[in-house]
């Protein structure tokens, strides 16, 4: 038997370091995607084996300030492409917004630290929401298009297959095979 599961991200990981970090008794708040504030100062040791914690499930606990910033990108674009409602304004611009630097700067310091640009990234993203709503199946192709705030369901077909190899709908028919393969074993 197999389960297809949806994520939210963010409010996943959010419990699991709650989960995590309430042993040691911190007094501590989980704000934003990925950045935690310590209400109290925390001995060195303490931090030392938070972080090795953290590490053995797989979150790295940054320290460089580029590296904080880049994260930051990233945390506000899945943010921004996983929202509920479709932006009503350019990547650009909210990413300016939220993290208080020109997109200009952002953008380099991202290709500088990630070898790839921010644009590609949201691509990316974008992609990967359109593939988790095509298996949970409860969206057509033209309503994923505007939930991911495409121009047209074309324009989402190309950048999914360039991302993929397949086009949305045979990647549809991929999945459906399976889950009908799956009910009748």
């Amino acid at each position: 038997m197999k389960a297809i599961l949806k994520f939210d991200y963010p409010v996943f990981t959010k419990k699991i370091i709650e989960e995590k970090l309430s042993p040691f008794g911190l007094n501590f708040s989980v704000v934003g995607f990925g950045e935690i504030e310590f209400h109290e100062d925390v001995p060195s040791e303490k931090f030392d084996a938070i972080v090795a914690l953290l590490n053995e499930i797989g979150i790295e606990v940054l320290e460089n300030q580029k590296n904080i910033l880049v994260q930051k990108i990233k945390d506000t674009i899945i943010e921004m492409v996983s929202s509920e409602e479709p932006l009503s304004v350019k990547s650009s611009v909210y990413l300016t917004e939220k993290l208080n630097h020109s997109y200009g700067y952002l953008s380099n310091l991202f290709s500088e630290v990630t070898y790839t640009s921010v644009e590609n990234f949201i691509i990316i993203q974008k992609i990967e929401i359109a593939k988790q709503l095509i298996i949970n199946d409860q969206l057509s192709l033209t309503e994923i298009a505007y939930k991911l705030n495409y121009s047209s369901v074309a324009h989402l077909s190309t950048q999914f297959k360039n991302c993929t190899g397949i086009t949305p709908s045979a990647f549809h028919r991929i999945i459906s095979k399976r889950k009908n393969k799956t009910l009748n074993n």
